[in-house]
């Protein structure tokens, strides 16, 4: 989401002070704008755009900044904006697609406080937590912790312990999920939707723990990506319907799927011989049939064929252009 820059919280939802145990306005001081040019012929610009905008959280006084990974991708230009109107260039550190968590590092001083790593694992369901955006108290929202779950998302991505949280924060990209004491939980990553009782469909939205972030940090500092083997990329877009199968709803240009000649409406009946009746069953199957590279035995269906074929697999890194470092 981009909105206008005149938007706020209503105030019923923004977070009071007078309820909490820190010091909110210094921790929301850690919360800074952040705006990424990307270029037109970026691989991502067609899904994602060239101009993009959220919010990243301060984790180092240094001015290394977490935030979510697809605002910065093939990002040529970045933008840090503190709530005192300070704009400060940045570069990209490193966009890890397994966590989704994205990094980058300020190009002058953003005088700002660093917000404490907290531990997501002690989150429970209940919690109350503050969400908040770049902008002080109008941008941010008190919320509650109403799951903890796997998470599948179509873009051949999946986390096993998803931090939800409600009502939705507007400007979800990169909010910072704030624990009891200020601390830093989760960065949030998406809006879905929520069914609750009476039948009511809420917006609802989606926070990456940050314990992900603590075994791989190091790695992405010094090496601009985690150490393991990259995962096996096949460049398609899928989705679980209520027949419980995985239905392919769009390709990657170019990509694996697209070379091998799947199509949009394609069923995935069973990788390597395992069958798969949900995302998160396709993505352990492959996934664990090694490195990216690796040629991957698909089972489909499609309009009532079913077919067995391969696949050879890539890293999806290979497709991105290089993030500009300055």
């Amino acid at each position: 989401m981009n909105p206008s820059d005149d938007w706020r919280i209503p105030p019923q939802f923004q977070p009071d002070p007078d309820d909490l145990a820190y010091d909110l306005d210094r921790a929301l001081s850690a919360v800074v704008g952040l705006r990424a040019s990307v270029p037109e012929d970026a691989y991502t610009a067609g899904v994602l755009g060239t101009e993009r905008a959220g919010q990243g959280a301060v984790i180092r006084e240094d001015g290394l900044v977490l935030t979510i990974g697809y605002l910065i991708a093939e990002a040529e230009e970045i933008w840090l904006t503190t709530n005192d109107g300070r704009a400060v260039q940045a570069h990209v550190v490193a966009y890890d697609h397994t966590s989704g968590f994205g990094l980058v590092q300020a190009l002058s001083p953003l005088g700002v406080p660093a917000l404490m790593l907290g531990s997501s694992r002690h989150v429970q369901l209940g919690d109350p937590v503050v969400v908040a955006g770049a902008g002080g108290r109008q941008r941010s929202i008190t919320a509650r912790v109403v799951a903890r779950q796997e998470f599948a998302g179509y873009w051949e991505y999946m986390i096993d312990d998803a931090l939800f949280t409600l009502p939705a924060h507007p400007n979800w990209g990169g909010t910072a999920m704030l624990g009891a004491g200020g601390e830093l939980l989760g960065i949030g990553s998406l809006q879905l939707q929520y069914r609750a009782e009476e039948e009511r469909v809420l917006p609802l939205n989606m926070n990456v723990p940050i314990d992900l972030l603590k075994p791989i940090l190091d790695d992405l500092m010094t090496r601009g990506r985690v150490s393991d083997p990259p995962r096996p990329w096949l460049g398609l877009y899928a989705t679980q319907d209520e027949r419980e199968r995985v239905v392919l709803v769009g390709l990657a240009g170019d990509g694996p799927a697209q070379r091998a000649e799947l199509r949009a409406g394609d069923v995935v009946r069973a990788v390597a011989g395992q069958p798969v009746g949900s995302l998160a069953d396709f993505y352990r199957a492959l996934w664990k049939l090694g490195p990216a590279g690796v040629d991957v035995p698909l089972t489909m269906e499609r309009e009532g064929d079913v077919f067995d074929m391969r696949v050879g697999s890539s890293d999806r890194e290979r497709f991105l252009k290089a993030a500009r470092r300055h």
